[in-house]
């Protein structure tokens, strides 16, 4: 069964599918960028792996010390104090999250060709998330490597850049030869994702990556049609403009 969305389904930006979604596709496109290459390039699936808490703290509560009033036990030996009580405080867990990326490498060499990601709630809003990606996405952009960035989410806060237009969705494309100048493509929640080219050495045909019938793809083998109540509000919910063409 087909989503009933034309581009990007924004039911599947549901933290409860998004993981999965996320896992499916990454390995999508390494799948189809791998008929693709030559044998000059292999494309390998890498992780990136933080500690992460809902408050995104990694303190522990301490209860306040106790003092009890009273004789001390050099004014009387023979009386004993009870020790202080404990408070009940909560101590926020740490999870560990692991984000997964894809890396193109050249085989003769194993340098890093292209570095493709796909981003995750964690990765916009605050916090250690965010953090451990944009120290990733720096040293990607410092380096020699292309980056291409996929952002199927609505929510949270953009990955930073200047002079982008507001939409739903965006993929950037940042050629290592081009920087600081990258490709922004932008487009909204009732349009297909459009096709973009992958980035290689100097001089080489460049695949081009359509991630629309992917996406198609994992919609139909994870069978999210029967995980979704397409009666209820999409999470994050969606707004006017975004129900727009």
């Amino acid at each position: 069964m087909l989503s009933p969305f034309p581009g990007m389904d924004p039911y599947l930006e549901n933290p409860e599918l998004w993981s999965s979604v996320h896992s499916r596709l990454i390995v999508a496109v390494a799948d189809d960028l791998v008929d693709h290459l030559s044998e000059k390039y292999r494309v390998e699936v890498e992780k990136r792996v933080y500690f992460s808490s809902d408050s995104e703290s990694v303190l522990v509560g301490i209860p306040d010390v106790a003092v009890a009033a009273g004789r001390s036990a050099a004014s009387d030996a023979g009386t004993m104090t009870l020790p202080a009580q404990p408070k009940q405080v909560t101590v926020p867990l740490a999870e560990e999250v692991t984000e997964r990326y894809l890396e193109i490498r050249e085989v003769a060499t194993g340098m890093v060709v292209t570095v493709i990601e796909l981003l995750s709630p964690k990765n916009k809003r605050p916090g250690e998330g965010r953090i451990a990606y944009l120290r990733k996405r720096n040293r990607a952009l410092a380096s020699q490597s292309h980056l291409i960035e996929i952002d199927l989410l609505r929510g949270g806060q953009p990955l930073p850049m200047s002079g982008q237009h507001p939409s739903d969705y965006r993929i950037l494309l940042c050629r290592a030869d081009r920087r600081p100048t990258a490709d922004l493509y932008g487009f909204n929640l009732q349009q297909p994702i459009p096709p973009i080219p992958v980035p290689l050495m100097p001089g080489e045909a460049e695949p081009v990556l359509n991630l629309q019938p992917l996406l198609n793809r994992v919609y139909e083998k994870g069978r999210y049609h029967l995980a979704i109540d397409y009666g209820q509000p999409a999470l994050p919910p969606l707004t006017q403009d975004s129900r727009k063409e």
